[in-house]
């Protein structure tokens, strides 16, 4: 069994965007070629789609409902949000919030989903690793597969 890649939403949005650069199309297509797995994470999906319809974004709505049936796809499951849990209540013993008290915690929603992946080669590709970086391995997207 090979690499497997979560898409933070940052990574994925681009992905999704209907201009899409080469830069992120390229990453994505050598992570694929490569044989790698690169998966949407639901809380991911989640962050992407409520922006693109807040917005408006038809055609970002139609390529992310495109990529989750090319992509592996992963859905939130009571493991994962049990440990998003535990990192939550962990961040903030050692004063290192990810997000408000009050606010749904997509990041640690994510390294949950992360921590609970069935495989062992996993990494969460975003546009700001420093919050994930503390449950799971994370990296900068331009970082991962390089």
């Amino acid at each position: 069994m090979g690499e497997v890649v979560l898409l933070d939403a940052g990574p994925l949005g681009m992905i999704s965007h209907p201009r899409v650069t080469s830069e992120i199309a390229g990453w994505l297509a050598q992570l694929l070629a490569a044989g790698v797995e690169v998966v949407i994470p639901e809380i991911a999906d989640f962050e992407v789609r409520r922006e693109l319809l807040r917005a408006g974004r038809s055609k970002g709505v139609r390529r992310l409902d495109h990529l989750k049936s090319t992509l592996s796809y992963l859905p939130i499951t009571t493991e994962a949000m049990i440990r998003a849990a535990r990192f939550w209540a962990e961040a903030r013993r050692r004063g290192y919030p990810t997000a408000h008290d009050a606010s749904l915690d997509a990041d640690v929603i994510l390294a949950g989903q992360a921590a609970t992946f069935p495989r062992e080669q996993v990494i969460v590709a975003s546009t700001n690793p420093k919050h994930l970086a503390r449950f799971v391995l994370a990296d900068h997207w331009q970082q991962v597969g390089s």
